[in-house]
């Protein structure tokens, strides 16, 4: 099972985001098991402070749940935040720019499909 996160907006990522996204994980997690997720960010930059602690718990509490994390966009920040979020999971984090939005869906779901 895949999840795909799309993050509209420019800018940091906040509080609010982590509202709609933990429980659309959890969902997943219960009906399915470890999951895949595609993170689109178009115009990362970071995290407010409230987003960040969100971020650590949510990342605690799924820390084995996540088998592929596909974080797609432009900028240097959203390749940081893949690189950022690989010693938060046991997932296999990989980043790609928005061209290549085929590439990251296929590897995402070739993968998943190759451990079950």
């Amino acid at each position: 099972m895949a999840i795909e996160i799309r993050e509209e907006q420019a800018g940091q990522l906040a509080r609010e985001d982590y509202e709609k996204l933990v429980p659309a994980v959890d969902r997943a997690v219960q009906r399915h098991g470890k999951v895949g997720m595609l993170v689109v960010v178009p115009d990362f930059h970071g995290w407010t402070m409230g987003a960040l602690g969100e971020d650590t718990g949510f990342a605690v509490h799924h820390f084995r749940d996540i088998e592929r994390l596909a974080v797609v966009g432009e900028n240097k920040q959203q390749k940081g935040m893949a690189t950022f979020c690989a010693p938060f999971t046991t997932a296999t984090v990989r980043s790609f720019e928005e061209a290549q939005m085929d590439v990251a869906r296929a590897w995402l779901h070739r993968e998943l499909k190759m451990a079950a």
